[in-house]
């Protein structure tokens, strides 16, 4: 394999990582639109029907926002160091094979 055919091959690579990421967070962003918009809605029946009653709406806010903090969580934490990954191999190498 040639450098030029190896640059190839990493830039492939590189490029299919980034569309992940963008998709991901693409993924993210209309998750957190909806999310907003149907809560807004639902706030607003509260706000029209009720009058100032029990606030109900703090349950779809707070359950579907724990959801939404985790996809966050997900979307953009950051990938492992390849120092951390370095590590985590050595010590899987020093507790030999799992499925003996």
């Amino acid at each position: 394999m040639t450098i030029h055919e190896t640059l190839e091959t990493h830039d492939d690579a590189v490029r299919a990582e980034a569309l992940e990421r963008l998709r991901t967070r693409s993924e993210f962003y209309t998750h957190l639109v909806v999310y907003v918009l149907i809560n807004a809605f639902i706030v607003a029946i509260w706000y029209f029907v009720a009058s100032g009653g029990f606030f109900w709406p703090v349950f779809p806010l707070f359950g579907w926002g724990i959801g939404l903090v985790f996809h966050g969580w997900d979307t953009f934490r950051r990938p492992p160091s390849e120092e951390r990954i370095r590590r985590e191999m050595q010590r899987l190498r020093s507790e030999g094979p799992r499925w003996s």
